[in-house]
């Protein structure tokens, strides 16, 4: 597959999923997945403390996966490290051979298995952005001249389910303005945002990617909808999981249909899968999408 600058850059459909770094020393599962999912996606994310659960380094991680030809888009958070940190950590990503960063604030750590930690939060992904595109240009964050620029390519988030959407809509020009090339949603279930969001995006020529999340069940969909912000799982979508035979199989249904709605209105698809990795190509294959095919 292209790489996910190449691909989007040329105007084409592009594909990526997300896998998260073990939660310990054993990297076998964690490459393997990856490995299985890269003929089927233009990159594969990186999380960073997803949830705020302590994880191997995203930086670690993506590196790995770098180093096997795969190529990674680098989550970072603000959560957990201050400018000097983000910045040192960058420039080693360029190093690594990383070429995709997304920027992001950072789940409350309260929400994780550290809840007594302390958060850092010393800039916003806003801040972020705008850090990568200056190292891009071979200064730091107060100007001072590098011995050698990066060449990231520089993502962010939005959520077009919040309500209301404005702020959001805010923030996300806001990240245009400073630096994001491209965007990857949270999960969608409802077009009506995803809408509002390609319409100023076409005014920028940013790229988005629609976030496909695969629901496992229906009290995996209702906790989402208690629990996380941005996220409203339609009351039919988790009748249809309750009434399901198999509520896995009728899940991996539900997240191809999405893709088949939501395919030409953005610029390609990001799937989370939730430590179910390898029921992203069984998702992809029910869209019409796979390995060899022209998206």
């Amino acid at each position: 597959m292209k790489p996910l600058k190449e691909t989007l850059l040329a105007g084409e459909f592009a594909v990526t999923a997300e896998v998260g770094p073990p939660k310990g020393t054993e990297i076998t599962d964690f490459i393997e997945k990856a490995k299985l999912l890269a003929p089927f996606v233009n990159a594969v994310n990186v999380t960073d403390n997803q949830g705020a659960v302590m994880r191997m380094s995203s930086l670690a991680a993506s590196a790995l996966l770098a180093s096997e030809g795969i190529d990674v888009v680098y989550q970072l958070t603000c959560r957990d490290r201050n400018r000097l940190a983000l910045q040192s950590d960058l420039l080693g990503a360029h190093a690594l051979g990383i070429k995709n960063s997304l920027a992001l604030t950072g789940d409350y750590i309260t929400m994780g298995d550290h809840p007594q930690g302390k958060a850092v939060f010393d800039i916003d992904s806003t801040h972020l952005l705008q850090m990568i595109e200056e190292l891009n240009v071979g200064k730091d964050m107060m100007g001072n001249p590098l011995s050698g620029s990066t060449d990231l390519f520089p993502g962010a988030v939005v959520t077009p389910s919040s309500l209301p959407l404005e702020p959001q809509l805010m923030r996300f020009e806001k990240k245009i303005r400073a630096g994001a090339r491209f965007f990857q949603t949270q999960a969608i279930f409802d077009a009506e945002g995803i809408k509002r969001v390609m319409s100023i995006a076409k005014k920028y020529d940013v790229k988005v990617l629609a976030g496909i999340l695969l629901l496992k069940s229906a009290g995996m969909a209702r906790f989402l909808n208690a629990n996380i912000p941005g996220v409203k799982v339609p009351h039919t979508v988790i009748e249809e999981l309750e009434k399901a035979c198999d509520p896995l199989q009728k899940g991996i249904e539900i997240a191809a249909r999405q893709i088949e709605e939501l395919r030409p209105l953005c610029d390609g698809i990001h799937l989370m899968a939730m430590s179910a990795e390898e029921k992203v190509i069984d998702i992809l294959a029910r869209a019409g999408i796979s390995a060899q095919s022209d998206i």
